[in-house]
């Protein structure tokens, strides 16, 4: 598990136990003093100015190492992290890989308010996910 450079003391509100076994948070307080980075939807080319999609497990992957770049690129790490914002053209298919989105969270301890939108499109018309982020520290 990797450990966060700057850790923001941040308070998760979990008042029901549903949200713990799915790696969300009904919501996350940040002191106002927090340095605050918001990230637009990450929808994930492999490569920039290609976008392959149709398969969802890839482009969970991608996104994800797309919003880690990001991140990193400021300082931040997915452990920073307090609110992530998927947007789907298929619940279901996002659902039936969600393990991988689990298991990229727990490995930095990332508890983020989440929200799970179906879209009939996104920009990237032949894709079906993408990730809006925002990290505190």
């Amino acid at each position: 598990m990797e450990t966060c450079l700057a850790p923001v003391r941040k308070t998760v509100i979990n008042p029901w136990a549903l949200q713990d076994s799915i790696a969300s948070a009904r919501s996350a307080e940040v002191p106002f003093s927090a340095a605050t980075l918001y990230c637009s939807g990450k929808e994930m080319p492999k490569e920039e100015g290609s976008a392959s999609g149709g398969n969802m497990r890839e482009e969970i992957h991608n996104a994800f190492d797309k919003l880690e770049v990001v991140l990193h690129s400021r300082g931040y790490t997915l452990c920073d992290v307090v609110r992530l914002n998927f947007y789907t053209t298929s619940v279901d298919a996002f659902l039936d890989e969600y393990e991988i989105v689990l298991k990229r969270l727990k490995n930095f301890n990332c508890v983020p308010s989440s929200t799970l939108t179906e879209v009939r499109t996104l920009a990237s018309p032949s894709l079906m996910l993408e990730i809006e982020a925002t990290a505190a520290r």
